[in-house]
């Protein structure tokens, strides 16, 4: 029988190697886990060497650039919470899983989070030292597990509530490409008929004599206009984007622009939705990890991204120091439906509150998966009739001036 060295950590995270016969590398693992052992390197002897958990890839942080991908971010979080699970030592855990990344910002991060904590200090205080990579949320949802000794439930926690947040943008986002992706080849059709077709025409009607309607004389007019200035038409959207990014500098600018986003036609009701489920989530998430409620809300107003939500959670702030509700603010911020309210209401009086949160998030965000889909069903048949206008625009205006050619051949 095949005999395997490995080695593995034990509950208290100390280090152990010893051998075992097993028919397989699986067998030679499940042998080593029924001891109560956590592998970390199996190999066959005399063969070549075999990990389960990928080696410490050195003890040097490399030059990287960049932020951390959310994706990454929230992977980490689910084995970490699987290794707190286990009852490995939280220094151990980070070592462990910063040995399985390739070199990046992340790696780097957990090299320096590593020291911080064998240093002495905290595993929250060691996140707080890099706000780029771990934000106010999940600091102090960490700093609730570790105060409560659950950090293995909060880590999943947190980890639900990444995936359930990213699965949202991620619907948001990929129900904009088809759109996106239709306006932008009509566009560029249109823009080459513009450039190679009417001028055609143009020399055309000139050589004939022909005079032109009004209709005509626009359409040949916007045509020289585009081939004129064809290279400023990629400025215009950006133009549109960096004058957004101006006005949202203000506090003022940035309320109203928020505002007007919530009253879109089509886009607002999901805008909303969206507000309300991240809303509902990340307070019931922070709530339901033990952390205060005032602290919860301040954190919550600066994640939300609206600046109309955040005045709301402000004033939700505001009421409840002074011994009042979520509810009434909430109800009176008008963003929220009736069964919103009635069902923090009743989570107030229940003392579920975190649960409701958590419903009114899970409800919302199947809500905005339905608005989605309609709202794409509904652009599809918008956008037909729009490039069916535009050409049916075209057609005409170049047709007049054929149909008085005709006239005029007939007629003499």
């Amino acid at each position: 029988m095949p005999r395997f060295q490995y080695e593995a950590m034990n509950a208290q995270g100390q280090a152990v190697r010893d051998q075992v016969d097993a028919q397989s590398t699986e067998d030679a693992i499940a042998k080593i886990r029924a001891k109560g052992l956590f592998p970390t390197d199996v190999r066959e002897m005399k063969q070549k060497k075999r990990q389960v958990s990928v080696k410490k890839k050195g003890k040097g942080k490399t030059l990287a650039f960049g932020g951390v991908r959310s994706k990454h971010l929230t992977q980490f979080t689910r084995q970490l919470s699987t290794l707190q699970d286990a009852g490995l030592p939280i220094v151990k855990s980070v070592r462990i899983l910063e040995g399985q990344l390739k070199p990046g910002v992340l790696k780097n991060v957990l090299m320096g989070v590593a020291e911080d904590i064998e240093s002495g200090a905290n595993f929250s205080e060691a996140l707080a030292k890099h706000p780029r990579a771990f934000d106010k949320l999940y600091v102090n949802m960490v700093k609730a597990g570790e105060a409560g000794g659950v950090l293995d439930a909060i880590l999943e926690r947190l980890a639900d509530f990444r995936e359930k947040s990213a699965k949202l943008k991620r619907q948001i986002i990929g129900a904009m490409v088809y759109p996106a992706a239709v306006v932008t080849f009509a566009s560029l059709i249109l823009c080459g008929i513009m450039v190679f077709i009417i001028p055609k025409f143009e020399q055309m009607f000139k050589e004939l004599g022909v005079a032109l309607p009004p209709l005509t004389q626009y359409l040949i007019g916007f045509a020289n206009l585009v081939k004129n200035y064809w290279y400023l038409i990629p400025g215009i959207p950006l133009g549109i984007y960096l004058l957004l990014k101006l006005i949202c500098l203000s506090r003022a600018g940035r309320y109203g622009t928020d505002w007007t986003k919530l009253r879109l036609p089509i886009f607002g009701n999901i805008i909303r939705k969206s507000v309300i489920a991240r809303f509902a989530r990340t307070l019931g998430t922070l709530v339901g990890s033990g952390v205060p409620i005032l602290e919860s809300l301040n954190i919550v107003r600066e994640t939300t991204g609206n600046a109309v939500m955040a005045n709301a959670i402000s004033n939700v702030h505001d009421n409840i120091r002074e011994g009042g509700t979520v509810a009434d603010p909430i109800a009176q911020s008008g963003i929220c439906d009736d069964m919103v309210v009635n069902m923090i209401d009743v989570g107030e009086e229940t003392g579920d509150l975190d649960k409701m949160l958590l419903k009114i998030a899970d409800t919302y965000d199947e809500e905005v998966d339905v608005a989605v889909g309609a709202m794409v069903s509904l652009l599809e048949p918008l956008l037909i009739i729009f490039m069916g206008a535009a050409v049916g625009f075209i057609v005409i205006s170049l047709f007049l001036p054929l149909i008085e050619l005709l006239n005029r051949i007939g007629s003499g």
